[in-house]
């Protein structure tokens, strides 16, 4: 960080006038963007139609910035986060400035009497700050990848139940790691990125596949299984997400999936298979009901590939043979893993409980991995863990 650290007096500052203004959070942000694009048009078109989730995104990221002005090495880490994230949106060096003079335009509007020039001062350090470290990543990244990739469709196959199976094909090649989750955006909502994870290992021929769940009112998901087609192009972001075998070590896995995300957990499946896999993996697929268990007659298959691979499925509104429960019951009942290295991915209600299930058998906050339950550049673990940080975000 070229610019020095916020003085505590800065600090006090920002963080008592936030708390002013957060009552009227929500009407502060939508009157940011009038702001801005009264201000600036031209950075219109680098934001979405919708504009309902741009606004607590930038609420939030504005959150945790204040939260980590004390902490300089995680706001360092936040920060570049972020500025990588920025580039897929178009976001130039010049916009950041804009952004700025708005951001503490409103801040004065609706801090009221706590507003005065100190206050005014303190916000301008603080955001100038996170903004030099944005910018730098951002060049910094631009010297290593490019910030999106094109891609076309090359198949579409419709399984059940709202899911669907979508393969594209990048124009140039994508690397990632299995698990690792992706950003893409559609046609049919511009500048709307979702997250998805392909639910393989990196292939030679570069294409990913993804496993895409409608969701009430999703429009890009909904998009994608039931509108989109091969020939119809998206945009992919850069790879991100740490739930990748390198964490693993010499521990048996235990590996927890619900829902799509099963597809990350079979990526890893693969990936450990191609790298000789020599220690145990249980995994464990859940559902509410039989015909919800998406993908386990293929891992059941996997299962009869490799002996060191086990699979359980555990079902929580219907009766049937096997194991009757929630993922995080069925969990419970075949623990303790306190020596494994647990991968989860599903709902974030199933996944957050699932976590504390392991926690209370004593599974180190370590050996969890899973992706982040929000919007990832956002609520992505920072490092070093501040202690009892994952907790406090389930």
């Amino acid at each position: 960080m070229t610019a020095a650290p916020l003085t505590d007096r800065e600090i006090s500052l920002v963080r008592t006038s936030l708390a002013v203004v957060a009552p009227q959070a929500t009407e502060m942000t939508v009157y940011f963007y009038a702001v801005l694009f009264a201000r600036y048009p031209e950075v219109r078109g680098l934001f979405p139609e919708n504009m309902d989730v741009q606004r607590d995104r930038l609420l939030r990221g504005l959150l945790r910035i204040i939260d980590l002005v004390d902490d300089v090495d995680n706001l360092v880490e936040f920060c570049s986060r972020l500025g990588r994230d920025h580039r897929k949106f178009g976001a130039l060096e010049a916009h950041y400035p804009a952004v700025g003079e708005c951001l503490v335009a409103s801040l004065d509007r609706y801090a009221g009497a706590a507003w005065n020039h100190e206050v005014a001062a303190a916000w301008t350090r603080a955001y100038t700050i996170a903004a030099q470290v944005m910018i730098a990543a951002a060049a910094d990244d631009t010297r290593l990848r490019p910030a999106s990739w094109d891609a076309q469709i090359i198949r579409h196959e419709y399984r059940s139940h709202g899911i669907a199976e979508i393969t594209v094909q990048p124009d140039l090649p994508y690397r990632y790691v299995a698990g690792q989750y992706v950003s893409m955006e559609t046609p049919w909502y511009p500048r709307a990125w979702r997250h998805y994870s392909p639910s393989h290992p990196p292939r030679t021929d570069h294409t990913l596949t993804f496993h895409v769940r409608a969701v009430h009112q999703g429009r890009v998901s909904n998009a994608l299984v039931h509108h989109a087609a091969p020939g119809h192009r998206v945009r992919l972001g850069p790879p991100q997400g740490e739930m990748t075998l390198a964490a693993a070590g010499d521990r048996d896995l235990l590996l927890v999936a619900g829902g799509t995300g099963l597809a990350p957990i079979r990526a890893l499946i693969e990936d450990a298979a191609a790298s000789g896999m020599r220690h145990r993996a249980d995994l464990f697929v859940g559902a509410r009901t039989a015909q919800e268990l998406y993908g386990l007659d293929d891992m059941l298959r996997l299962a009869q590939r490799h002996h060191w691979l086990s699979v359980r499925a555990a079902v929580s509104h219907e009766n049937i043979p096997g194991q009757q429960g929630t993922l995080p019951q069925v969990l419970h009942e075949f623990g303790p893993w306190d020596r494994h290295e647990a991968f989860l991915c599903g709902p974030p209600d199933m996944v957050t409980t699932a976590v504390r299930t392991l926690l209370r058998q004593g599974t180190p906050l370590a050996h969890i991995h899973h992706d982040p339950l929000d919007t990832p550049v956002l609520t992505a673990p920072l490092t070093p863990h501040r202690p009892g940080q994952e907790i406090d975000q389930l």
